[in-house]
């Protein structure tokens, strides 16, 4: 049998939101702290072509065939590339990268098969009578558990990622490639990708853009439509940002199914359509503090959207200056306490892992060091350059990423029931 490691990424998230003022775009504080581990970390390559061979393993009393992937030479020559920035390296999720590089539209039917092979596993695993506690076997039992029901763990996170990135293709929209600098660019800007900005708003509804549109003026400020500009920023404040916005695109798709449903149904809560006069006043008194602690302490307080990208060429002199009211957030306004808790909390101890792995995947290991304060030591942040315009498609594939791991997620949870209630 295979065992899986279970790897901690440096983009950890641990989620217990609490409310918040209700300024700006994001008018719910996702208490998710983007924190950094200086303990190892595994680098996820990203996916590519493999090619697979079968054999036979045996999980418990069950036989299945797992799958071995190889490179052939032709292939590892970089001719074919990459098509998400992590790499699966499950039984199912080379599996799963070969029929993503192949057969993509096979994707759902396929993880289908592995769900159903997965719950009948697990099924056996439950019916089984636990050793008694005198029994010598007892440690060693409950060790075999945890291990396989780490791998369950670990092959549910790459069936959601899988499902995610066939999404993206479905769309016709590429995923930015693991940031490096570019050494085909003179100016040494990483963002060398195509913009593809409308193609992934209108991968959203209407009131759900206009929830974007918002989320992308706290981040950028007065530089939303400087697309051209190039800035120096930190690798690791960016990555926060990423992390953040997926997290804001999962809330965002949850709140945005039930709003639409109560929109078709017409009943919806009076004053949905209501304009906000006093949203200026409240976005700016929410960012109103010191921010010149670039301290995990500072970011985990407030919303990491919040917080400047950097000390100097992201200026958050612009902040709340372009939000408008939205239809959509008046709507959030009128949950409760427990509601918007409850929404604003990502479901899976799964799709967290997920998030992590692949955060990591396209920014890197960071390199860390805290201070005997508590604060992280700057010096050792990397710079790199990138326009805004880049920066803008980063959030935007962000917000589109959450929304698909919501989908996904509800999706797999269907088939095979791993959301904890």
């Amino acid at each position: 049998m295979e065992t899986a490691t279970a790897f901690r990424s440096g983009f950890s998230i641990c989620y217990k939101p609490t409310k918040a003022s209700l300024g700006g775009s994001d008018f719910v504080r996702v208490g998710s702290q983007l924190r950094m581990s200086p303990s190892g970390i595994k680098l996820y390559p990203s996916i590519s072509h493999v090619k697979l061979s079968n054999r036979k393993v045996s999980f418990g009393s069950r036989k299945y065939t797992a799958i071995r992937a190889s490179v052939s030479p032709s292939e590892s020559g970089g001719s074919a590339a990459p098509i998400a920035p992590l790499q699966l390296e499950s039984p199912i999720g080379l599996f799963l990268s070969q029929i993503l590089t192949s057969h993509p539209h096979l994707v759902p039917a396929a993880v289908d098969q592995q769900l159903e092979l997965l719950k009948t596993d697990r099924d056996a695993e439950q019916q089984k009578e636990e050793p008694s506690p005198a029994g010598t076997d007892i440690v060693l039992y409950r060790r075999i558990a945890e291990v396989k029901a780490n791998e369950r763990k670990k092959t549910l996170e790459e069936i959601l990622y899988a499902l995610v990135v066939q999404k993206f293709m479905d769309a016709n929209v590429s995923l930015v490639p693991a940031i490096s600098p570019s050494s085909s660019e003179p100016s040494g800007r990483i963002d060398t990708w195509p913009s593809q900005d409308d193609k992934l708003e209108h991968l959203h509804s209407p009131e759900a853009n206009e929830m974007i549109q918002n989320h992308l003026s706290l981040i950028l400020g007065s530089r939303l439509g400087d697309n051209s500009a190039v800035a120096q920023i930190s690798k690791l404040r960016v990555g926060q940002v990423y992390a953040a916005s997926i997290m804001y695109g999962y809330f965002l798709r949850r709140v945005d199914q039930r709003f639409q449903l109560e929109k078709s149904m017409k009943v919806l809560p009076q004053g949905v359509y209501d304009e906000d006069s006093s949203i200026q006043q409240v976005a700016g008194e929410d960012i109103s503090g010191d921010r010149r602690d670039t301290s995990f302490r500072s970011t985990t307080q407030t919303h990491p959207e919040l917080t400047s990208l950097s000390a100097g060429d992201v200026s958050p002199g612009g902040f709340g200056q372009g939000i408008k009211p939205s239809r959509l957030r008046n709507y959030v306004m009128s949950f409760d306490g427990e509601t918007l808790q409850r929404y604003a909390t990502i479901r899976s101890r799964e799709a967290i892992g997920m998030i992590e792995k692949h955060t990591e995947a396209l920014f890197g290991r960071p390199e860390i060091v805290i201070t005997p304060q508590g604060t992280i030591d700057s010096s050792k942040d990397e710079l790199i350059k990138i326009s805004f315009g880049g920066l803008r498609r980063l959030v935007l594939e962000a917000v589109t990423f959450g929304s698909f791991l919501w989908d996904v997620e509800s999706y797999v949870d269907s088939r095979y029931h791993f959301v904890a209630n």
